[in-house]
C-alpha cells in the first residue's frame, strides 16, 4: 500500500478497504467463513491478519496467503505482534503464539509455537507494553505482563474489588464479586503504567515497581469501556453510562482510610496456581497508594460511549451508541487562542 489505507471487518462477514483521503470503498471480500473480531497490520512484510474462527494472513493485494483454524468456541478476539515475527492471539482462556515465516519463494505461513494457558477466564484484553513485553487480561480480573521474546510470566496481579469489614483484619476471605466488578474491560499504557478498566473502577499498576500506583473503585456509574494515559499523571476514560471523564493521580488525603480495604492485591513471579475457587488473599500494605480525582465530566452522549481518539492540543472525538460523533475542544485553550488571534489582528490593523 503506497499510502495510508483502512481495513475495516464487519459481523456480515466482509472485509473491506478504504481509501480515508476520499472516503471510497475500494476493495471488499465477503462471504468469508466467519465474522472477523479483529485485525493486525505488519508494515514491514506488507501483510496484515484476520482473527475470528480462524487466523487469515493477507497480502497488501488483499490476496489470502495462509490460514489457520482454530478450536475455540470464542474465536480470536484479539491479535499484537511480538518480536522475530511472531504474533500473539487471544482465544477465550488462551493465548496463542504463532510465527509467521516466509520462504525463499516468497511464501508465507504460520506456525503455532507455543499455548498460554495461565488465565482462569476468558481474556478481555490483550496490550503491547513495549518491545519486551505485552500484557493481558481477563473476565476474572486477572493482570498477567508477559516477556515477548520467551513469552514467560513476570508478574500476576488478581484484581477482586471488595467493601472492607474491618481495617484491623490482617487476612480476609473474599466472596466472589459480581463479574461485572472484577472483569477487566480494557488495558492501555504508556510503557511506564498500566491502566486497567475493571468494572467501574479504576486500576493503575506501575511496571517498573509491580506495584499499585493509585486506584479509584467507583469510576463510573456502570462499565468502563475505553481508557487513555495522558501522561504519568493523567489519564482518561468513558463508560456505559454515557460519560467521559479526566482523571488526575493525586496523594491521598491525611484523613482517608487505609487503601487495603478497598483494593486487594497480589502479584507473583512465575505461573499462578489454579483455583477452583475464590483464594484467601492477605492485606497487601501497598506503600504510597494514591487516588484518582475527577478534573473533568464530558457530557453529551445520550448512550454509551465506546472509546475516545484524542488529538492533543487539537481536540478530543467521541463515539456512542447513540449514533453521534462529538469532536470536544479544550475551553480554555480555545479562549487564549481567540485572544490571542484578536490582538495579532488588532496589531496588524494598526489598534482599533
Amino acid at each position: 500500500m503506497s499510502h495510508t489505507s483502512l481495513i475495516t471487518a464487519s459481523s456480515d462477514r466482509s472485509l473491506s478497504l478504504w481509501d480515508p483521503d476520499t472516503g471510497n470503498r475500494v476493495q471488499t471480500i465477503s462471504d468469508l467463513q466467519s465474522s472477523v473480531k479483529c485485525l493486525l497490520v505488519l508494515e514491514r512484510l506488507c501483510v496484515w491478519f484476520s482473527g475470528g474462527e480462524e487466523l487469515c494472513v493477507w497480502d497488501r493485494d488483499f490476496q489470502l496467503q495462509c490460514h489457520r483454524q482454530n478450536h475455540s468456541d470464542t474465536g480470536i478476539t484479539a491479535l499484537i505482534e511480538l518480536p522475530k515475527n511472531c504474533i500473539a492471539a487471544a482465544m477465550d482462556k488462551e493465548i496463542m503464539i504463532y510465527r509467521l515465516t516466509v520462504s525463499t519463494d516468497s511464501t508465507l505461513s504460520v506456525a503455532e509455537m507455543r499455548c498460554l494457558s495461565d488465565h482462569q477466564d476468558q481474556i478481555r484484553a490483550l496490550i503491547n507494553v513495549n518491545d519486551g513485553l505485552f500484557a493481558s487480561g481477563s473476565h476474572a480480573g486477572e493482570l498477567i505482563i508477559w516477556d515477548a521474546i520467551d513469552w514467560n510470566i513476570l508478574a500476576y496481579e488478581h484484581i477482586l474489588w471488595e467493601e472492607s469489614q474491618t481495617c484491623a483484619q490482617a487476612e480476609i476471605r473474599l466472596a466472589a464479586p459480581k463479574p461485572s466488578e472484577m472483569s477487566i474491560q480494557h488495558l492501555t499504557t504508556n510503557g511506564k503504567l498500566i491502566l486497567a478498566a475493571v468494572g467501574s473502577g479504576l486500576y493503575v499498576y506501575s511496571i517498573l515497581t509491580k506495584t499499585v500506583v493509585a486506584y479509584r473503585k467507583v469510576a463510573h456509574d456502570s462499565n468502563v469501556l475505553h481508557t487513555m494515559l495522558l501522561s504519568d499523571s493523567e489519564l482518561m476514560s468513558c463508560s456505559e453510562d454515557g460519560s467521559v471523564r479526566m482523571w488526575e493521580i493525586q496523594e491521598l488525603p491525611l484523613t482517608a482510610e487505609p487503601a487495603s480495604p478497598g483494593f486487594f492485591g497480589m502479584w507473583t513471579f512465575g505461573r499462578p496456581n489454579k483455583q477452583t475457587g475464590p483464594p484467601t488473599k492477605k492485606v497487601v500494605d501497598v506503600p504510597n497508594i494514591r487516588t484518582l480525582e475527577l478534573t473533568g465530566d464530558l457530557i453529551g452522549h445520550s448512550g454509551a460511549v465506546q472509546m475516545f481518539a484524542s488529538f492533543k492540543e487539537n481536540g478530543l472525538v467521541t463515539c456512542s451508541t447513540d449514533h453521534l460523533l462529538i469532536l470536544w475542544k479544550n475551553g480554555a485553550r480555545q479562549s487564549c487562542l481567540r485572544s490571542l488571534a484578536l490582538f495579532q489582528k488588532l496589531e496588524e490593523n494598526g489598534g482599533l
